[in-house]
């Protein structure tokens, strides 16, 4: 039975989720598989990844073969990078420790990476909140500014609607006196 590491479709429309299994080769996509090894999250941000990393790795040395999208995140985790360091071991090209010491200076840089994108995404997060709320405040002065131009505008129309009345009556006022 060849065996295939694969998603599973799951979710409902326009939101993904995948659970990661190991199935027949000629087993439908959604169908009856051997064994469930993780699941992935594509929606979220960053994406989310959960796999039993030991079980990947014992799957691949019994022959599984990933499909490119489960190798890929197979690589991102680190699982391909170990396989690879323990063929190299069994061959005789480094030691066992040389090449967990290899796989942790690996995982130590990757976490540092995905740390420091991490904390750039928010950064830029911060400063488009912080423009929209700068730009949002200039068109609230400007809304202000036009309110009080137009209040003081009718304040002044009402004045001097105001003094021409009295001129008015002051006008007749004193043609009655005469």
């Amino acid at each position: 039975m060849p065996a295939k590491m694969r998603l599973q479709r799951h979710g409902k429309k326009g939101q993904p989720f995948y659970h990661i299994v190991i199935a027949d080769a000629r087993a439908p996509r959604d169908g009856r598989f051997t064994e469930k090894i993780g699941t992935y999250n594509p929606v979220a941000q960053p994406a989310q990844i959960n796999i039993n990393f030991d079980k990947a790795l014992d799957w691949l040395n019994k022959g599984a073969q990933p499909t490119d999208t489960v190798r890929s995140i197979l690589s991102q985790k680190g699982v391909l990078l170990k396989k690879h360091l323990l063929v190299g071991v069994k061959k005789g090209a480094m030691t066992a420790e040389q090449a967990e010491v290899k796989f942790q200076n690996w995982m130590k840089e990757k976490e540092a990476k995905a740390a420091e994108e991490v904390k750039a995404t928010a950064e830029q997060k911060r400063a488009i909140q912080k423009e929209r709320l700068e730009a949002e405040a200039k068109v609230n002065e400007a809304r202000i500014a036009e309110l009080a131009k137009r209040r003081a505008e009718a304040e002044a129309a009402a004045a001097a609607e105001e003094k021409t009345e009295f001129d008015v009556e002051l006008t007749e006022a004193g043609s009655e006196k005469v």
